[in-house]
């Protein structure tokens, strides 16, 4: 079989199709649901920026500053440079849409306080990431076009495997931080019992991104794997 069907024109493209569609989905999703409740004021007219505020300070941590970026949801910790960035967005809104996403970045300066596991796993990952996401596949491409090197294509594929476990540990991560931003931004008083639910839909449609990605990793690792069981025999 020629290589150019064997892999640009394979049907195990469909697998790949179908991450690109869950993405598409999620991200969709949660542009449409930030949207919405970005409308929404919060009653305690907080800004995104003082609820990062209020709550790193209520957790007693000092150390971490708040800092404005530019972008539409960019926000992050960043935990080598121990800042919390929030997006234009977010920033210096009062909806309760910037309050959860705000809340949710210090939901990760929580995790790296205390050394949540998760979190010291991804992080530690980050370069190995990096690599298998950006060398995995080329380099299986490059055993398929040297005739089927299984060296080759076995390397890529276990380097592309550590962009999809990245994305498998990033799951627990962003759940919890969800789980303590929601709690705390009750727990403080900075939203009502009903507002609280409304952030919650922001930050659940943002876990599918999360959800999204981590699929369509998996599923291109096993396209992966597949072509090569197929070159095998």
């Amino acid at each position: 079989m020629p290589l150019y069907y064997g892999y640009y024109l394979d049907p195990t493209y469909l697998l790949v199709l179908i991450g690109a569609v869950l993405s598409i989905i999620a991200s969709a999703r949660v542009n449409s649901t930030f949207n919405k409740y970005a409308g929404v004021r919060s009653m305690s007219g907080m800004t995104g920026a003082q609820t990062a505020e209020a709550i790193l300070r209520s957790k007693g941590i000092h150390d971490v500053r708040v800092e404005h970026i530019r972008g539409n949801l960019t926000d992050h910790y960043d935990p080598s440079k121990k800042v919390v960035r929030l997006s234009d967005s977010v920033y210096n809104s009062t909806s309760v849409a910037a309050i959860g996403v705000a809340a949710h970045e210090c939901g990760h300066v929580m995790q790296h306080h205390e050394g949540y596991a998760p979190l010291n796993i991804r992080t530690a990952l980050v370069p190995a990431a990096n690599i298998g996401s950006k060398a995995g596949i080329p380099i299986v491409i490059l055993g398929l076009i040297l005739g089927s090197n299984s060296v080759l294509i076995n390397i890529g594929i276990w380097v592309f495997s550590l962009a999809v476990l990245f994305q498998i540990v990033t799951l627990p991560v962003e759940f919890d931080a969800s789980r303590r931003a929601l709690a705390c931004i009750e727990q403080y008083g900075i939203v009502t019992s009903d507002e609280r639910s409304k952030s919650a839909k922001v930050l659940k449609a943002a876990a599918y991104t999360y959800v999204a990605a981590a699929a369509a990793s998996v599923l291109q690792l096993l396209r992966l794997v597949m072509l090569s069981g197929r070159r095998s025999n």
